[in-house]
């Protein structure tokens, strides 16, 4: 495939405005003898809150224009062509585009009419987009996204340059409660002064782009951001001091023929939150073979049993693989049902067997679409060994080993 990458130079003074709007006239433009007059304008300007829904609309009609369509599970990424030898695939984020085809004059020809629509800034190929840097190896049949230069940006930023390394994000040493946020005004103070919420913000978007190993512990901090302790503003030097060490760490993905099946994995740690008693869901989703979705997140309702816990795991993991099945249909790329794994038993019994249980009468109905889904034949739900599961570096700390073992599985390495 080929990945080129393309700017809109001011895009937001591309829309259109559909309400009148007035502005005062600008410094050193005022109509001479009239300075109480003002302006009507024509088209949206940056500042405006109407400006970026006014450029979506603009390029979307224009995308449509040119014979593509707009996914239904993704507003921001547009299609044409149903052959893999000469579909076309556009991905925007507000004015950063990848142009992704197979043969290099489909590309171009799209480059040529974006230009001859809008003013247009022509990167190439694409090396780096949104902090994320892309290499790839045509030989080897690989892709590597990475965000080395953001790490060292922000660990230059939180003065954590010549910290000792750590090999986890987190340890069981940070065992982290409400009970050790600040108490007294003093100490509330005192920390008033950490950047404890700039951490967690900063670290949390190199989470949700290239670092899955990352998902637990920035769930587990960000629990704490309205009034974090010193023992939590430790636990995220920590997280810092291990992104010193793997600067380089990012996904790999590896070209598999003819291969786009979805492999979901699920994992549940039972009462895990001290404070709330509330047990910490995860997945892992792989298409082909290579990671492209993760989460870890603390469920919204206390369980009350193991079982429930991964269920409700489960649940939130079948949701998101249904959204993965819709987009991959959508392209026609899907070629087998879904599967979901989970290392419990009894949750994999309750998801394919919809009969009652006195055990499990109690759970919110919601969660029990999943057993529609399974018996449709829409998804599978399936038992993977515990040591197999990679989602479970997701709800709790492993050890080193298992830790690696994860990442391994998942493809978060230092590429080449």
């Amino acid at each position: 495939m080929e990945i080129d990458q393309m700017d809109v130079t001011t895009a937001f003074l591309h829309g259109e405005l559909e309400e009148e709007i007035y502005m005062t006239q600008p410094e050193g433009y005022v109509e001479k003898g009239k300075p109480n007059h003002v302006c009507k304008l024509v088209k949206s300007l940056y500042g405006l809150k109407q400006s970026p829904r006014q450029w979506n609309k603009r390029f979307d009609t224009f995308m449509m224009k040119q014979g593509f369509s707009r996914s239904y599970y993704d507003a921001c990424f547009y299609h044409k062509g149903t052959d893999i030898n000469t579909v076309i695939y556009l991905l925007l984020y507000v004015d950063d585009m990848l142009i992704i085809s197979k043969e290099r004059s489909q590309v171009d020809e799209m480059k040529k009419q974006l230009k001859a629509e809008f003013e247009m800034k022509d990167l190439g190929i694409a090396s780096k987009i949104l902090g994320i840097t892309i290499k790839r190896d045509r030989k080897l049949g690989k892709l590597f996204l990475t965000q080395e230069d953001y790490i060292q940006k922000i660990i230059e930023k939180f003065s954590m340059k010549d910290s000792k390394k750590t090999s986890q994000p987190i340890t069981s040493q940070y065992t982290l409660t409400k009970e050790q946020c600040p108490k007294t005004e003093a100490e509330k103070e005192a920390m008033s002064k950490v950047p404890y919420s700039s951490a967690v913000g900063t670290i949390m978007y190199l989470m949700v782009c290239t670092r899955p190993d990352l998902a637990f512990a920035i769930s587990t901090l960000s629990k704490y951001m309205a009034n974090p302790g010193k023992i939590h503003w430790l636990a995220m030097k920590w997280v810092f001091r291990y992104l010193v060490g793997t600067p380089k760490v990012g996904l790999i993905y590896k070209q598999q023929k003819f291969s786009t099946n979805i492999e979901g994995y699920s994992d549940a740690d039972y009462a895990g939150d001290r404070d709330s008693r509330k047990s910490t869901s995860s997945y892992m989703f792989l298409l082909g073979g290579n990671c492209v979705s993760w989460k870890a997140q603390l469920q919204p309702v206390v369980a009350l049993s193991t079982t429930e816990s991964e269920y409700i795991s489960t649940t939130e993991a079948i949701k998101e693989a249904i959204w993965m099945k819709g987009l991959l249909t959508e392209i026609k790329l899907l070629k087998e049902v879904p599967r979901v794994y989970s290392d419990s038993q009894s949750c994999v019994h309750l998801c394919r067997n919809p009969v009652f249980h006195d055990r499990t009468k109690h759970i919110e109905i919601k969660y029990h679409f999943i057993r529609d889904k399974v018996t449709q034949g829409e998804i599978q739900v399936e038992k993977v060994p515990t040591e197999e599961n990679p989602a479970d570096m997701g709800t709790k700390v492993v050890t080193l080993n298992k830790f690696k073992h994860c990442m391994n599985l998942l493809g978060v390495d230092t590429g080449w």
